[in-house]
């Protein structure tokens, strides 16, 4: 019986360790909490065209693929 508990709390102990010594968490984020990766594609609101979000000029809140879509 003894074993067996300590076998539980090793296995436990060890996926633990395996997510990095922290507890995943569940907390909801909001559409204006999320981060966006440099590879993340994100389209213009002008022309449409889709582009990195490293590359995209951000104006007003909203995504541009150029300059010239960025000030019609």
């Amino acid at each position: 019986m003894i074993l067996k508990l300590i076998g539980i709390v090793v296995i436990m102990l060890g996926v633990w360790k395996l997510l990095g010594g922290k507890l995943p968490s569940f907390k909801l984020q909001s559409k204006d909490d999320k981060k966006l990766d440099n590879d993340t594609l994100v389209e213009c609101e002008t022309c449409g065209l889709f582009v990195t979000a490293k590359e995209a000029i951000i104006a007003k809140g909203k995504y541009y693929c150029s300059l010239e879509c960025a000030n019609k």
